[in-house]
């Protein structure tokens, strides 16, 4: 008798399980199905992360500014933790999918996937969401979290993703990635209080972070993408596997080669210049912009000094055009260019209303 026969296989109840909710969901829920599979995805998360930022300039409230955006960095600390963990345990783990397992008795809503089941990452994020909002909200509130959660991880078994053991490990890991972005942040700031870690050690730590996710991303579309693939997840979304031998929007794509030396020589002087600024004492939002561009700027650095090229993998389209496919290591630049961008917002704001009460 195996380990994974008695915790995840439950003995057969996992899979009965799964037969039940999957072949009892009637045709009438599968939209909410789709629904829930949507806004459960990882790829929500740069709108989380906005409304949270938007909520703290849209209150007047000292404190609930203060408490909003310390929800929303531990939001985002705990969500490059379980990025990096779910990606690394779908890869060590291997289980098979529904439709592997039981085959056209399985009803799939989306494309068909046959590998990596557990963790259900819709789960792990599901339950990072309702961590980073719990104590904002009042009891009617966090039932909509638990009803969130609850619909999206009943969403990956209806429509044939994930076993019912792939969604208890994804709440698990969510939860537990909360809980350790909050120690690790509050270790941090008592350790800087009592002048025992360096200002910029944890925005190090922000930046090694997105490094690490980016690449757990690539590793995991190379295995289990053979190049060229595309894979529709949603009516403007799909995954890929291409490779950019240049730029954003390949820029010197067509190059003869030297382009690769340019931009790792580029991308490490401006990781050396982001270094130098982190180390000076920055309001927590501008930190967080230059740790974002730091650990984007590496993971794109580390593609081509490993590979020459650089992987991406997020390919968004509408009415048949294509947005340039990008990667996660684009993603972090481009929060942390927003983070950057709203704080030379509150600096401007602040000095137009100092004019006004001294005029």
């Amino acid at each position: 008798m195996s380990w994974k026969f008695v915790l995840y296989d439950w003995a057969g109840l996992n899979l009965a399980l799964f037969q039940a909710i999957n072949a009892g969901t009637p045709a009438v829920l599968w939209p909410l199905a789709s629904l829930f599979s949507l806004i459960g995805s990882y790829w929500t998360a740069p709108l989380t992360v906005l409304g949270l930022w938007a909520w703290s300039k849209a209150s007047s409230d000292p404190a609930r500014v203060r408490l909003v955006r310390s929800r929303l960095l531990h939001f985002g600390v705990a969500f490059l933790l379980a990025l990096a963990a779910a990606s690394a345990l779908k890869w060590w783990l291997d289980f098979p999918r529904p439709h592997a397992v039981l085959g056209a008795a399985v009803h799939v809503i989306g494309a068909v996937e046959l590998h990596y089941s557990l963790p259900s990452g819709h789960a792990t994020y599901a339950a990072l969401v309702a961590a980073a909002l719990w104590p904002l909200l009042a009891w009617r509130g966090r039932g909509c979290l638990l009803m969130y959660a609850a619909l999206v991880g009943w969403s990956r078994m209806a429509a044939g993703m994930h076993f019912p053991g792939d969604v208890l490990a994804g709440w698990g890991l969510g939860l537990g990635c909360t809980v350790l972005s909050r120690w690790l942040i509050s270790f941090a700031t008592a350790a800087r209080a009592k002048g025992l870690l360096a200002p910029a050690l944890p925005w190090y730590g922000v930046a090694a972070a997105a490094v690490a996710a980016d690449q757990a991303a690539k590793l995991s579309i190379e295995r289990a993408f053979v190049y060229g693939k595309q894979v529709e997840i949603t009516p403007f979304f799909n995954l890929v596997h291409v490779l950019n031998p240049g730029a954003a929007f390949s820029f010197l794509a067509g190059a003869s080669g030297w382009q690769r030396y340019f931009f790792i020589t580029l991308g490490l002087l401006v990781a050396v210049w982001l270094i130098r600024q982190l180390k000076q004492t920055l309001p927590r939002f501008e930190a967080v912009g230059y740790s974002l561009i730091l650990g984007g700027a590496l993971g794109n650095v580390v593609d081509r000094l490993l590979r020459g090229q650089v992987v991406d993998f997020l390919d968004f389209h509408w009415q048949g055009m294509h947005w340039p496919a990008f990667n996660l290591a684009d993603v972090a630049i481009s929060i942390g260019v927003g983070c950057l961008i709203a704080r030379f917002l509150e600096i401007r704001d602040k000095g137009n209303k100092g004019r006004l009460l001294s005029g």
